[in-house]
């Protein structure tokens, strides 16, 4: 029986509601028979954010190539096509949404060839309403997981201080009453913005404030250390790739553009990325499309970028190791994270805070600092910034109580003299002793990143 006279059975009054993933969902109907495309068009219409149709593979490759669906839904037999070759080809150009395939055949060999050719799912004609918009909510539920966990294995590796500020900037003092001030106007706007501070002064935590007051707060939120991917990888990271396309790529992946469509991408340490894939970026920016490696066709993204960096860009462009014209296209809208020891008794409430946090996530009785603590706290110069006062809470949670003294070594030593520039260089060189010059030990134990200590190093060496 051919495709075109299959029949759908319109129960849509006995649909319930499918979800807000359906409600944010976009989606393609390819299928040669206007009445199943207008049957379709009535039934997810209405459920869905955006959804278009083709009457054949070529208006749908038109459509691939001006929007990113999230689903297409795609007729298996059309006039001089077929669906499960076509999809197979498209996978091998760089399409990743999920594929759902509709056929009046329900035979084994169909089945396994829609799923060598990357359908998610197929369901058979005649169908009701509520079985394409169930086999629509798997899909989606299946492709949220999916982004999920492909997302939180880069929040894994780096520290997270997020997840015990919950989005908070925490302080009263004049200089974070700035910086919130700052995040409320931005918000507001679509502008990129570069969030510039040393590490550990929560350039995280403001990329996620921004994203959270911004009209993008609900939708995904992708932070990316471009320092923690390997030079070789971060291009198929960033943009994914298609099968093949390199040694150990068995499969196509989308990359952490596609999986921030829609809401934000935050890309942490920018001054680490390789000049090859700065230019890359650059144009991905301004015309908000990215190529998967090894790709022919591009696909669209609609998201805000936030960037952040503990670098001085203007000294890497003047040296060439970061491109002029990309520094002024994300450089629009500019926050500068100010330094703990700047901020006043600010670290007394954060220490307070990570008291609170800690003592539950570790199952430790809380411990109260005493005034020569605090005192000692007021006067450190935390080089490792809020991060290195959460070890510093951890350390005193373990062993009962904070330390009245904090200088070289791990926080827990006597007291030094002299500036707080070199009370940094001696806790520094401390740490590094004790883990016996192991860089990314001391980077862990200081709460700040290696190619920190990397310049700091060398600009004592050079003085």
């Amino acid at each position: 029986m051919a495709i075109g006279k299959q029949k759908a059975i319109d129960d849509t009054e006995e649909v319930s509601d499918f979800g807000p993933l359906l409600a944010r969902a976009s989606i393609l109907v390819v299928d040669d028979e206007p009445g199943m495309r207008n049957f379709l068009l009535r039934t997810i219409g209405p459920r869905c954010q955006k959804i278009d149709e083709a009457g054949d593979v070529r208006e749908a490759e038109a459509k691939l190539d001006a929007h990113q669906y999230d689903i297409v839904i795609l007729d298996n037999v059309m006039p001089g096509r077929n669906g499960v070759d076509w999809l197979a080809e498209q996978r091998d150009v760089g399409f990743f949404s999920d594929a759902i395939l509709m056929t009046a055949f329900a035979d084994l060999e169909t089945a396994i060839q829609a799923l060598r050719a990357g359908a998610i799912d197929f369901v058979l004609k005649p169908f009701r309403s509520n079985q394409i918009l169930n086999a629509i909510s798997r899909c989606l539920e299946r492709r949220r997981l999916q982004r999920e966990n492909h997302v939180l294995r880069y929040e894994l590796t780096v520290a997270s201080d997020h997840l015990l500020l919950r989005d908070r900037l925490i302080g009263g003092s004049p200089l974070i009453q700035r910086v919130r001030e700052s995040i409320s106007r931005v918000s507001a706007v679509p502008s990129s913005v570069l969030i510039c501070g040393e590490s550990g002064t929560g350039k995280e935590v403001a990329a996620r404030s921004i994203h959270e007051l911004s009209d993008r707060a609900g939708k995904p939120f992708v932070p990316v250390n471009c320092a923690a991917i390997p030079a070789d990888m971060i291009e198929a990271e960033l943009f994914g790739h298609v099968r093949g396309a390199f040694t150990g790529a068995n499969s196509s992946r989308e990359g952490l553009f596609q999986h921030a469509h829609g809401g934000t991408l935050f890309l942490d340490e920018i001054g680490d990325m390789p000049l090859p894939v700065q230019a890359k970026m650059l144009r991905a920016i301004e015309e908000r499309k990215v190529r998967p490696v090894g790709s022919e066709r591009e696909a669209s993204v609609d998201l805000r970028f936030v960037f952040a960096t503990n670098a001085d860009l203007e000294e890497k462009v003047a040296d060439g190791s970061f491109r002029s014209d990309l520094f002024y296209r994300i450089n629009v809208m500019r926050i500068d994270m100010p330094r703990l020891a700047d901020r006043d008794d600010d670290v007394i409430d954060l220490a307070r805070l990570f008291v609170e946090r800690l003592s539950q996530q570790l199952g430790l009785p809380k411990v109260e600092p005493g005034e020569a603590a605090i005192q000692a706290m007021r006067d450190y110069s935390w080089p490792g910034n809020v991060r290195e006062l959460r070890n510093l809470v951890e350390r005193s949670l373990i062993l009962g109580g904070f330390p009245d003294t904090i200088g070289p070594g791990l926080g827990l030593a006597e007291s030094a003299s002299g500036t707080l520039a070199e009370v940094e260089r001696n806790h520094i060189l401390a740490v590094l002793e004790a883990s016996g010059g192991n860089q990314a030990e001391a980077a862990r134990t200081l709460g700040i990143s290696r190619k920190t200590i990397e310049r700091k190093l060398a600009a004592w060496k050079s003085r």
